[in-house]
């Protein structure tokens, strides 16, 4: 069952989150404050995050690299999942500079364990070796695979966190350009989406973010985004004409800088009359579903999650 706004405002957040929280705001927000996604920081940074992948997948787990040219990712099939009952092309989060299958194939099995459908887990080309646009290339790339593989757009659904919010939202606003199909619907988990970053840091003056420092992702934005306007409208996706867009989930917590991204992205969307829901949890910090093996919070939300791919692709 989807929670309600009125369950997760009156909602205390669990002690495993608030333990979280401050573990994450004593020793990882300091480092971000001091890091630099260039040279050893960022090589040391993703071997940190492609380490997540070390744990071993549930007995009946299926996942497989593939390349078709120049493009490559991961197929993640938990036991039971299927083609027929549909596709999620997962685009990961990392600020554009880090992250990977390796660092998301937890969250990618666990979507397709809930979904029972098979994931996949696109490696994009990352920042500051490939600037815009060759992650939202990519990201385009991989949809009109997904098509040309047999997929029908009813059938293939789109989700991101983070950086990989930006990009699923980016896709849209490309397939709409282009006059390609829409996907049934589209997940956003924490999307990073404004690169004005103005409200982000005024957000994080009032309230630290025990997480993701703005100046951090001030320097992604500029690795990424390398020399071009972030007007562009492939980046200032919150401007993107978005009638005709699919259903959108959009989870985020409320001790994140990040979360009026989120309710402005929600608000355009649903001033142009795509089905929105927005899930503000509390107490949670910057893509909390990662850490579901640990806060019950990520697991309800990623059940709720899965709800909502599974409902959109009947």
């Amino acid at each position: 069952m989807q929670p309600t706004g009125t369950d997760l405002a009156n909602a205390r957040p669990s002690s495993q989150s608030v333990q979280l929280r401050r573990m994450f705001a004593s020793r990882v927000r300091p480092l971000g404050d001091r890091s630099s996604p260039q040279g050893y920081q960022l090589r040391a940074l993703r071997r940190t995050a492609d380490s997540a992948g070390l744990k071993p997948l549930p007995r009946g787990t299926r996942a497989w690299p593939a390349r078709y040219g120049t493009l490559r990712g991961v197929w993640m099939r938990a036991a039971g999942a299927s083609p027929a009952a549909g596709v999620v092309l997962y685009l990961h989060g990392g600020g554009f500079v880090f992250g990977s299958p390796r660092s998301h194939r937890a969250l990618g099995y666990r979507l397709s364990r809930r979904t029972g459908m098979p994931v996949f887990l696109l490696d994009y080309r990352r920042a500051p070796e490939h600037p815009f646009p060759a992650a939202a290339d990519d990201a385009l790339a991989a949809y009109r695979l997904l098509l040309a593989k047999g997929f029908p757009p009813e059938k293939v659904t789109v989700a991101g966190d983070s950086a990989g919010g930006q990009l699923t939202a980016s896709l849209l606003a490309d397939l709409a350009r282009e006059g390609l199909p829409q996907p049934a619907a589209a997940l956003l988990l924490s999307p990073w989406i404004d690169f004005d970053l103005t409200e982000l840091h005024r957000r994080d003056t009032g309230s630290r973010d025990p997480f993701v420092p703005p100046s951090y992702i001030e320097k992604c934005r500029d690795a990424y985004a390398r020399g071009v306007d972030v007007a562009h409208p492939r980046l200032d996706v919150l401007r993107a004409e978005k009638t005709g867009w699919p259903p959108l989930l959009i989870q985020v917590g409320d001790t994140e800088c990040l979360l009026g991204d989120a309710q402005r992205l929600a608000d355009s969307a649903q001033a142009a009359g795509v089905p929105t829901e927005l899930q503000v949890w509390p107490g949670q910090i910057h893509v909390f579903q990662a850490f579901a093996d640990f806060v019950p919070e990520g697991r309800q939300a990623l059940r709720s999650a899965a709800e909502f791919l599974r409902t959109a692709t009947p």
